[in-house]
């Protein structure tokens, strides 16, 4: 398929070095750079963010938001679907294959994301007292995330990737295992962490990190 004329991307100007490679702007970028559709970023402001424009592209004034020839998307999942479905190289062409690329698409971001930003929360952001009670939220959550884990384990064997090539699936899926990256819950699991492993060596992610970076680091408070 012929990439679209204009693609305009959402991206924040800056945020803290702690959710640096975690924005979820990283995913849309290595699924454009898969897809191979050039794109421009939209650098927003916390001012843009709440402004009524930016609202009319993103209701709740977060990123990414997408402009693709006039049409107008947001949420990554949403977005990264609607460049699968118009990329060869994130979806197969046959309908059923292309069914399993949306449910594990689906699976990346309802069964698994969930608790992952939980714990991320919890360890991440969150900075009260850490009592009994704390320690046990915290306990359930990352047993409920290892149970995932551990079922995405198995779903993996013998593969490289979770449907044997690589497609959309995978960019979410491996978006998602980065959030744990201050954890040990991937790295105790040698097949996913060299699942992790070889998603991002892929050009297209090293690409679309390094630009999700490069921007970050264009807007830093010491460098205004």
């Amino acid at each position: 398929m012929t990439p679209p004329q204009s693609i305009q991307l959402s991206v924040l100007r800056w945020a803290p070095p702690v959710v640096h490679g975690l924005v979820r702007d990283l995913r849309v970028r290595w699924a454009l750079e898969e897809a191979g559709w050039p794109y421009e970023e939209h650098v927003v402001s916390p001012e843009d963010q709440a402004s009524a424009s930016y609202r009319a592209l993103q209701p709740f004034g977060q990123v990414p938001a997408l402009r693709c020839d006039g049409l107008k998307l947001f949420e990554s999942g949403a977005i990264g679907l609607y460049i699968a479905e118009r990329s060869p190289a994130l979806m197969p062409a046959e309908p059923d294959a292309r069914a399993q690329v949306t449910t594990w698409m689906f699976g990346a971001l309802n069964s698994l994301e969930p608790p992952v930003m939980m714990l991320n929360v919890l360890d991440m952001i969150y900075s009260g007292p850490k009592g009994e009670e704390w320690k046990a939220l915290r306990a359930f959550v990352a047993g409920w995330i290892e149970t995932r884990l551990d079922t995405l384990v198995q779903v993996m064997a013998g593969k490289d990737y979770v449907l044997g090539r690589f497609t959309a699936a995978d960019v979410l899926l491996t978006t998602v295992l980065r959030i744990l990256r201050d954890t040990d819950l991937v790295k105790t699991r040698p097949a996913l962490d060299a699942y992790q492993r070889r998603c991002e060596a892929r050009p297209a992610f090293q690409k679309a990190l390094a630009d999700h970076l490069a921007n970050f680091a264009r807007h830093a408070p010491a460098a205004r």
